[in-house]
């Protein structure tokens, strides 16, 4: 009996500590994140595409933008690990919103405004396309996908209003499309409500998610992560913006003048507005008349370029008071599309917030995102909450002229610290080049250009004489100047008739045509302005032909090393045939070189310049 029972007792015993072992190989197969050395890496059981769950619903917003008499409700779709259903695993999000998933308007040249004509009267009408609206569900779009789901995050996407299988009308950065994505985070914390279909009335939980989510995407797609966080919604934890439109009047003007983002000469808000209008054909109508017809054809004012309310209310340095997200800016110093100065002036603000903020810049042109590290380590940071000391890490990261984009030189912070303003001044030199030097010259007098919208920039720059520009160019560099922030420009001018273009190139010279001529090689940076807004960027005033006028401006930052031999050149002129409106040749601007400087941010200052 004793014999039995002991046997008894070793049996039961054997089996509790066999399933132990059992049970405890099991919980060893659950999958879960990895983070080492800071950042969430590559899991096997999240990386195989096939065991994904993808599917897509309908979160309701707060705001009825197509005017239908319901609130409108956006197309979301979320691919996740099926762990997520299988082990009750819950995890952060990777959040990604567009315009641009369900198809555009293309780029056929009616539908951009005609910049032939005189400044001050208005443009021809232009062609007004639709959009043939693409895509199937349950997927709106396969972004970060990839790179994010076998790294333990979920991958979510919306349509942005009145866009792909969204309610609601584009406004082009009106209130609505910062409410949207928020209603989104929203919904991924457990306060809004989501739908299975766009009309239907079952609803959709967002059990997997842990509540921490962070936004990304390039060019709009990098505004709409801006425009959330300016809502201060809680939940967002960090944001990374790349190439963000953060203001469309920055966008669509300059310093009070009509001027086109590069590339898509006569593009103006209400382009962009056909561009992407994809949404609900049956509201198309409606919104165009609203939207498009009223508010933007009262508001965009190509008139006169004018500041004003419709442009504020798009300017979203404007709503960052709310703002708490992590932010990493990204963009490039020679995005002559969405220029630098968008991250630059977000960025600052952020830092005089105190929000935790960091900037990554490259020396190429649209796009670009910071190294996968980079990005790996601020989201891991901000939605898993690992101390991995990116807070603690320099503010600033460039990539440097002959460097990969994966091979940022860190800085304490942008603009460089031992970066000093020195004055450059102008000597006389029409119709070839007069000098630019730190000593002021006296009695210099004046020099007048010709406007002629047929020669570009470049060909103006490379000229050794024309009346169409005025050059000032330093000597021969006795070793490499470093160029560290924003560069600015006082000017005294006057022009023969009430309105001229005024353009302003930094170049580097002489102009390289080599095959191998680098984006960095001739142009340092440029700025427009406009002279009638001379004293206001609000109120602009027909000029006096022949009265002289002071402005300043600023022209884009910039942060860039100009090799030992090259000259530094100020060029003037009045219309970019690139940029500007292409007013009949003719008008003269004359420039006072005795009043006319230009502070340029030199590393090491005047000593080493």
């Amino acid at each position: 009996m004793i014999q039995r029972k002991f046997r008894h007792y070793w049996t039961l015993a054997t089996f509790l500590i066999a399933f132990v072992f059992i049970g405890q190989g099991q919980m060893a197969k659950k999958a879960g994140p990895v983070i080492e050395n800071g950042e969430a890496q590559v899991v096997e059981a999240f990386s195989d595409p096939s065991q994904w769950i993808r599917h897509d619903l309908w979160v309701e917003t707060t705001f009825d933008s197509d005017g239908d008499g319901k609130l409108d409700r956006m197309h979301v779709d979320v691919t996740r690990p099926e762990q997520t259903d299988t082990e009750n695993l819950k995890l952060p999000v990777i959040y990604e919103s567009s315009p641009y998933y369900a198809g555009t308007a293309g780029l056929d040249k009616g539908i951009f405004w005609d910049v032939q004509h005189e400044l001050g009267e208005p443009a021809k009408p232009r062609n007004h396309p639709e959009v043939t609206r693409v895509g199937e569900r349950p997927i709106i779009s396969n972004s970060q996908i990839m790179t994010w789901v076998p790294r333990g995050y979920i991958v979510v996407h919306s349509s942005s209003p009145g866009t792909g299988l969204s309610d609601g009308a584009p406004t082009v950065g009106g209130d609505n499309e910062s409410l949207a994505p928020k209603a989104v985070i929203d919904w991924l914390n457990g306060r809004a409500k989501a739908y299975t279909e766009r009309n239907g009335d079952i609803e959709v939980k967002a059990y997997w998610s842990t509540g921490k989510v962070g936004m990304t995407g390039t060019s709009y797609n990098g505004t709409i992560p801006l425009a959330a966080a300016t809502t201060g919604v809680d939940g967002l934890e960090a944001i990374i913006p790349i190439a963000p439109n953060t203001s469309y009047y920055h966008y669509y003007r300059s310093n009070g003048l009509v001027r086109s983002p590069g590339g898509y000469l006569g593009e103006d808000i209400d382009v962009l507005y056909d561009f992407i209008h994809s949404g609900d054909e049956s509201k198309r109508a409606r919104n165009n008349e609203v939207v498009r017809d009223t508010e933007m054809k009262n508001g965009q004012d190509r008139i006169t370029g004018d500041y004003n309310d419709f442009w504020a209310g798009r300017d979203y340095l404007n709503d960052m008071k709310p703002m708490k997200a992590a932010l990493l800016m990204s963009h490039g110093f020679n995005d002559w599309n969405v220029m630098p100065e968008h991250s630059y002036r977000i960025y600052k603000k952020a830092k005089e917030m105190g929000l935790p903020a960091r900037i990554y810049y490259h020396q190429n042109g649209h796009g670009g995102p910071p190294p996968i590290s980079m990005m790996n380590r601020w989201f891991t940071r901000y939605l898993y909450g690992v101390e991995n000391g990116v807070e603690n890490e320099p503010k600033a990261w460039i990539v440097r002229e002959n460097d990969k984009k994966n091979n940022p030189t860190p800085y304490e912070d942008y603009p460089n610290p031992d970066a000093k303003d020195i004055q450059l001044y102008l000597s006389t030199g029409a119709p070839a080049k007069g000098q630019l030097t730190t000593s002021r010259p006296k009695k210099q007098g004046t020099e007048t250009l010709v406007d002629n919208y047929s020669f570009s920039g470049a060909s103006l720059a490379k000229a050794k004489t024309t009346e169409h520009r005025l050059l000032y160019v330093t000597a021969p560099l006795t070793e490499d100047v470093h160029i560290s922030g924003v560069p600015k420009i006082k000017i005294k001018l006057a022009s023969s008739k009430p309105a001229a273009n005024l353009s302003v190139w930094l170049v580097s010279l002489p102009w390289t045509e080599a095959l191998n001529t680098k984006i960095t090689d001739n142009i340092i940076t440029r700025g427009w302005a406009d002279p009638q807004n001379h004293s206001s960027l609000t109120e602009s005033e027909p000029l006096v032909p022949n009265k002289f006028y002071e402005m300043e401006f600023e022209l884009m930052p910039d942060d860039q090393i100009i090799p030992k031999g090259q000259q530094i050149g100020l060029m003037i002129f009045s219309s970019d045939k690139e940029f500007t409106l292409w007013p009949k040749p003719g008008t003269e601007l004359t420039v006072d070189l005795d009043a006319t400087e230009l502070t340029l941010p030199v590393v090491g200052g005047e000593i080493k310049f």
